[in-house]
């Protein structure tokens, strides 16, 4: 006998599959820049980090790692006695400096290299992901003189050597970056990780750029986690946090991102077991994700959103919401319909047949995905049918439901009789269904 809990677990990894299969699929074979802190390398968490980033390089995603080492290097200088000097936010790097930032900067990037053929050690990714090259991938020049004083060995990133990394990723290796940078004249220099990674992810044309930080994501001014934020949302964001707020950091860092080119830049926590993962393969994530688009595209369907359309709407159906349509029904009113895409994904439609010489339309078939409901996606995309029925010179509106009377009342719709109808949709009324009939004056 078939144990009944042995088949639920089956159940669930089934789901799960079929969650995540379109992201494996979307996310195959593109290149993701992760900036890891010198505070995340050093907790105890980087070791799910790591193992998160492992299983990202098995399904076949490039991965670029740049790694900071400021608290580190500030301890060992405490320890020597070395005196810190700061010009215009950036510290002095000296000759004295420096041998202590390669030592510990050498030492920090053996360790990743370790920690990353550990982590792909065991289970059903052994050995996918434990070839890691690191070298003078960045190409570094003086940060210069500020104040009258020559800030010696600070440097900033001058170019990227983006042939050399896209031949180590087509390889399928993990490049490891560490914040220091080789000058044309064989010069070693302190950079900034932070910038190194916004520079890295601009000029080697990554798809996106995750920052691992302490909490998960952004905090709103209410305290709330503000899971998607555009550009402009972003930089006003940022406005309101003090320049001394890690949160701030970061916002400036994935707005200096997405300005270079950058499409989205993620922001996770590292406390979180699976951040990483989480936020990219579910649809709504666990942290903050700043894209220089809106997250959500609202469109005209195309042939190639039908599938999507019949998996969201077929629920409906089968609950006798909606009335079923046919291949040839969708192929041919495709040029109707709207829809809403999130990650690639179909989270919502409506779709609007016009009865011009009435002056009237029909609002049909809108849907939202179970996980939206609740939300503004069904106004958003009525106020598009609606937009659209204007352009067309429609008048009226009307809607035939037998389960969202309230819905359309709510949003000005008013409950009318069979003969409100135009004559042809009038002699196709479905009187088994007996749906509400509800109009609406544009």
């Amino acid at each position: 006998m078939t144990d009944e809990n042995s088949i639920l677990e089956g159940d669930a990894v089934v789901a799960w599959l079929r969650q995540v299969s379109p992201y494996f699929q979307n996310h195959r074979g593109k290149t993701f820049v992760v900036y890891c802190s010198g505070k995340t390398v050093d907790d105890s968490s980087f070791a799910n980090v790591i193992r998160d980033l492992v299983i990202l390089s098995a399904v076949g995603i490039r991965l670029v790692v740049v790694f900071g080492a400021r608290p580190q290097i500030e301890a060992r200088l405490v320890e020597k006695g070395i005196a810190q000097h700061v010009v215009g936010g950036l510290v002095i790097s000296d000759r004295e400096t420096m041998a202590e930032v390669t030592e510990v900067v050498g030492a920090m990037r053996l360790g990743i290299e370790s920690a990353f053929s550990f982590g792909s050690r065991g289970g059903p990714f052994a050995g996918a992901a434990n070839k890691i090259a690191s070298g003078n991938f960045v190409l570094a020049k003086p940060a210069g003189i500020i104040d009258g004083i020559d800030l010696e060995f600070t440097g900033v990133v001058r170019s990227i050597d983006k042939v050399a990394i896209e031949s180590r990723l087509t390889q399928g290796e993990i490049v490891l970056l560490a914040p220091v940078g080789f000058s044309l004249t064989g010069e070693l220099f302190n950079l900034e990780a932070r910038d190194l990674a916004v520079a890295a992810a601009s000029e080697i044309g990554a798809e996106k750029l995750i920052l691992v930080a302490k909490k998960n994501g952004i905090s709103a001014e209410d305290g709330s986690l503000c899971r998607a934020l555009t550009l402009r949302e972003a930089s006003e964001l940022r406005d309101t946090k003090n320049s001394d707020d890690v949160e701030h950091d970061f916002l400036a860092m994935g707005i200096k991102a997405c300005n270079a080119g950058v499409d989205r830049v993620h922001i996770v926590g590292r406390m979180v077991d699976g951040a990483v993962l989480r936020e990219l393969f579910t649809r709504d994530g666990v942290g903050t994700l700043i894209s220089s688009a809106p997250f959500d595209h609202l469109r005209r369907a195309t042939l190639d959103d039908i599938a999507g359309i019949v998996e969201l709407i077929q629920p409906l159906i089968a609950a006798g919401n909606l009335v079923a349509r046919s291949q040839e029904q969708f192929e041919s009113e495709i040029e109707r319909f709207v829809v809403m895409i999130r990650e690639n994904t179909v989270v919502a439609c409506g779709s609007l047949h016009p009865y011009l010489e009435q002056r009237a339309g029909e609002v049909a078939c809108i849907a939202v995905h179970p996980d939206y409901r609740g939300g503004q996606f069904g106004d958003v995309l009525l106020e598009e049918l609606e937009r659209s029925a204007r352009d067309l010179g429609i008048e009226t509106l009307f809607a035939l439901t037998t389960h969202a009377t309230h819905w359309f009342n709510e949003r000005g719709f008013e409950i009318s009789k069979l003969e409100a109808l135009p004559v042809e949709k009038r002699a196709l009324y479905n009187y088994q269904r007996n749906s509400a009939v509800l109009v609406k004056e544009l």
